[in-house]
């Protein structure tokens, strides 16, 4: 099974792509992970890779196709994957297509803007432990003090209103348009091995958001 999940920031894709990725035994594939292995291996895509990211530019969308093929064509890929983060643009889909690597699904949790807003912008956190916490959907025993030792709880710079706010809408500018180009290229005769759409209601409880993506791929899926 290899897929895709998008969604904005907040809609919960990693809590999901854990479940995914332990129900049927693939891996979850970060570029900026492989990126740095490659670089640490001191293979030729990530040699070249690392001279942009020096010079703090944009690694070409070739070098990353590159490095995520070498990726993929490791043993653990063998049952499938899951990407994370990437495609992030409409050309690095069209780039997969052109090195022949096909998709199975993509899943698009969608959830409103307002909701984003609202989880990402109650969320506290312990920093010595990580532990976190919601103002109103998980709140500490003790406003702002974290449960176990009592300190102080603080919002990171990410889950402020206005840091937010520009992050979904570079996600609406940039990385959105891929719903469109995937929901398009899945519908019937577009490409003989185009993959299934689902767009999967992300409000909710985990387990329902979970069950609901779960029960999409079960139906659709071709051994």
């Amino acid at each position: 099974m290899k897929l895709v999940l998008l969604g904005p920031p907040g809609a919960g894709k990693g809590t999901q792509a854990n479940f995914i990725t332990a129900k049927y035994s693939i891996p979850q594939i970060s570029t900026g992970d492989i990126l740095r292995s490659a670089i640490k291996r001191g293979t030729s895509m990530g040699l070249e890779a690392e001279v942009y990211m020096k010079a703090g530019k944009l690694v070409p969308d070739d070098v990353i196709i590159g490095v995520v093929k070498n990726r993929i064509s490791e043993d653990d890929c063998k049952n499938g994957f899951l990407f994370d983060g990437f495609p992030r643009t409409i050309p690095q889909a069209e780039e997969l297509l052109k090195e022949g690597i096909f998709l199975d699904f993509i899943i698009e949790i969608k959830v409103p803007r307002t909701e984003i807003i609202k989880r990402l912008s109650g969320r506290r956190i312990h920093p010595a432990s990580g532990r976190s916490y919601h103002v109103t959907l998980n709140p500490p025993k003790v406003e702002n003090k974290d449960d176990i030792t009592g300190e102080n709880l603080i919002q990171r710079d990410d889950d402020k209103k206005d840091t937010i706010i520009k992050r979904l809408d570079v996600y609406t500018l940039e990385t959105s348009q891929l719903a469109g180009f995937y929901e398009n290229m899945s519908e019937p005769s577009k490409l003989a091995k185009s993959p299934t759409y689902l767009k999967i209601d992300g409000l909710g409880r985990v387990e329902s958001v979970r069950e609901k993506i779960f029960t999409g791929l079960n139906k659709n899926h071709k051994d």
